[in-house]
């Protein structure tokens, strides 16, 4: 069964997206949300108490049905969703209950995608604190299921992911040239660091940076050059900081953990919009990494599509910028969509 969950997996809505007339006059679904969740019931009950404190107020994840997914795409007309686990996650300390949860919420969402041809696409998740089980899922679900890539959270445990422990499962995945797609998550350190402020509020986005800023110091960036990173909601702060980070090109020592230097390895990311459609949201992550490598996201169920897909209405881009996007940039990025 495992094999057959692979397959048949395009179906004529994903060759829709690749077909599809510009927005103003596309009426058929065009749109590619790369930033979208998925909630098994196994998951929603074995990962109650978990969802509960990652997801203060937001009731709805516990009532996400793929019925309740499409017709939310078809609202907003998105051809297509890549579907992933959002915080917290699947590892939760114990490595032969994270490889199982791994490997059941993988097959679901394989499961999903053939059940409805081109509405669905997955980034899998993987144990990364356990080396061993992340390279066994790691070949799985790319292998087996064809993954569209890998996703993964911003920290484990207070180990950002720039860490040693985790260069075993990036080199694999570099070698395969993999997309690999991070989501933010609050560090234990951090939970409660402004009394009376719910820490996903700010500590979310500023997780990204960290992370961002570990794989980078760490030399992970540059070893692993054939990675295609995501980034959700413009990579935090990351536009408005890259500057103050790039400094560190004049010191030497650190030269050969980006030997091209800072703003080559930030620009090469791929950072989705997701509360990032203000007007200075949008130009720091544009200045930073240009129209080709923005992304449309949503984070639904968390939120709804229309949020970002009006945030970016607002700004009134260029046509060509608008659906590079919303779809250009997707399909290059993950070129079985066009099949």
């Amino acid at each position: 069964m495992a094999a057959a969950l692979g397959a048949g997996r395009v179906g004529r809505s994903r060759a829709a997206v690749a077909q599809a007339p510009s927005p103003d006059i596309a009426v058929a679904p065009y749109r590619v949300d790369t930033h979208h969740h998925f909630f098994p019931p196994f998951y929603l009950a074995e990962a109650r108490q978990q969802i509960l404190a990652a997801a203060q107020g937001f009731p709805q994840l516990f009532e996400w049905t793929p019925e309740k997914a499409i017709a939310e795409l078809d609202k907003n007309a998105v051809a297509t969703a890549i579907v992933s686990i959002s915080t917290p996650g699947i590892w939760f300390g114990d490595v032969a209950a994270s490889r199982k949860l791994a490997r059941r919420c993988n097959e679901y969402a394989a499961q999903l995608a053939k059940d409805h041809p081109g509405r669905f696409g997955f980034f899998a998740a993987i144990p990364l604190p356990d080396p061993e089980g992340s390279l066994a899922e790691i070949d799985y679900a790319l292998g087996t299921l064809k993954a569209d890539g890998i996703g993964l959270l911003s920290n484990y445990g207070d180990k950002w992911l720039g860490d040693p422990a985790y260069a075993a499962a990036f080199d694999e995945l570099n070698r395969r040239k993999t997309v690999v797609f991070v989501h933010p998550a609050v560090a234990n350190c951090c939970t409660t660091l402004l009394p009376g402020v719910q820490s996903g509020l700010v500590e979310l986005l500023f997780d990204s940076t960290r992370t961002i800023t570990s794989l980078l110091f760490s030399g992970t960036l540059a070893r692993c050059s054939d990675l295609q990173f995501i980034f959700c909601h413009g990579g935090g702060a990351l536009g408005q900081m890259a500057e103050r980070i790039s400094a560190l090109d004049y010191q030497k020592a650190l030269a050969p953990r980006f030997p091209n230097g800072v703003m080559h390895q930030l620009k090469k990311l791929h950072l989705d919009v997701t509360n990032m459609t203000s007007p200075a949201g949008f130009d720091a992550v544009r200045d930073l990494v240009g129209i080709p490598n923005m992304l449309l996201g949503s984070d639904f169920p968390y939120g709804p599509l229309a949020a970002t897909i009006n945030g970016l209405a607002r700004l009134k881009l260029p046509p060509e910028e608008l659906r590079a996007i919303e779809r250009d940039n997707a399909l290059r990025l993950l070129p079985q969509l066009r099949t």
